[in-house]
């Protein structure tokens, strides 16, 4: 068994489900010291992150990931117990095994053979692990984002180790993300009998929902698609059938453009229900900022040693949910997404192909190698 799948296995059988980082981190911390990072524990409230650096100056060339992983789901499902990282005809299974403890693993063994052979690289490598990705996404690589801008210690280069493959390991990259902006919505009628309704605020929000649906928010451009409205959740009622209710609440969410701001969603959506002439609230959620590294020196770097591993050359795609890139990039530094195959992440029996792992970390490595060797 290679060192990285060896790794990778240690970081699953470490139940984190977030924001538990089970000891994780420290078993990171302790691997690293031995090449030469220094080790920094940044923790705020519940949510542990590590700060790993070697080497000074610039450029500064991080590995962002998340040691926290999403629930298991029934257990009586999995093929393989989802904390033992067991490996099976050329498959690690376990949660985490695609997102994301398979890239950290990627990210060390890289790092080790890179200081072996360059010693004396230029620059600085970092590594920036958080327990706090897919949760609320608070105290984590947001808050470390802080401190580093307290420090004036800039990010010049990142690679997020978020699953990135659709088919075959580097086939597409993530140059960019969509932003996220979601609310939830109240609005308010007056509560009667169903024989002599005053307001109903179901009717209401029928006219504000057909209305947002049918908006064209902008066109996209030529890395993102056009920004979508969708519905999460609808509840009105009181239970009885012949009660107009007095309020019905709405949950929605956008993946916004960068050709579009978070103050014009606001304010067309706020429009719509003014013109419907609803009273109203509505709640907005924490906001997600788009990002994008379309083209440069460090986009093609990676393009290039994908392409030098695997044979191919990656699809620069910004499609997805978000990821915790959105809080790097808009500090000024280029930020890529390059991880394993996507297509069992969040699922029952998660898994990763061993020899996909393996190479992953050769690309890194080679990155490593172009940047600061």
């Amino acid at each position: 068994m290679s060192p990285t799948v060896s790794l990778a296995r240690e970081l699953i059988r470490r139940e984190s489900v977030t924001p538990a980082d089970a000891g994780c981190q420290p078993l990171l911390a302790a691997r690293l010291a031995q090449i030469g990072f220094a080790c920094e524990a940044m923790n705020f409230e519940e949510v542990s992150n590590l700060w790993a650096t070697r080497g000074a100056g610039r450029p500064l060339l991080v590995f962002a990931g998340h040691t926290d992983v999403v629930p298991t789901g029934p257990l009586d499902q999995w093929k393989f117990p989802p904390f033992q990282g067991e490996v099976q005809d050329g498959m690690l299974h376990g949660r985490g095994a695609a997102d994301m403890k398979g890239s950290i693993a990627c990210f060390v063994t890289a790092c080790e053979r890179f200081v072996a052979n360059h010693p004396d690289h230029a620059g600085a490598i970092g590594l920036l692990i958080t327990s706090d990705e897919e949760g609320v996404a608070r105290w984590g690589t947001g808050e470390v984002m802080n401190v580093l801008a307290e420090r004036k210690q800039p990010i010049d280069m990142c690679i997020v180790g978020e699953p990135s493959g659709k088919q075959t390991l580097g086939d597409t990259i993530k140059v960019g993300r969509r932003g996220s902006c979601g609310a939830k919505l109240r609005i308010k009628g007056t509560q009667g009998h169903i024989a002599y309704p005053a307001d109903n605020p179901i009717h209401r929000a029928a006219g504000v929902i057909s209305e947002l649906l049918s908006v064209e928010w902008d066109q996209g451009n030529a890395h993102f698609q056009p920004t979508s409205f969708q519905l999460s959740n609808i509840h009105a009622g009181t239970g009885a059938g012949n009660v107009v209710p007095g309020e019905v609440e709405i949950d929605f969410n956008l993946r916004y453009s960068p050709e579009i701001t978070e103050a014009d969603i606001h304010a067309r959506i706020e429009d719509v229900l003014a013109r419907h002439q609803c009273q109203f609230e509505i709640h907005w959620e924490r906001l997600c900022l788009p990002f994008q590294t379309t083209q440069g020196k460090f986009v093609d770097a990676v393009s290039d040693c994908i392409e030098a591993s695997t044979g191919r050359t990656p699809l620069r795609s910004t499609g997805g949910g978000t990821s915790d890139g959105r809080f790097i990039a808009p500090t000024g530094a280029e930020v890529i997404e390059l991880g394993p195959l996507n297509d069992t992440i969040h699922q029952i029996d998660e898994r990763v192909s061993t020899a996909d792992l393996d190479q992953l970390s050769v690309i890194y490595e080679g990155i490593l190698v172009k940047m600061l060797a």
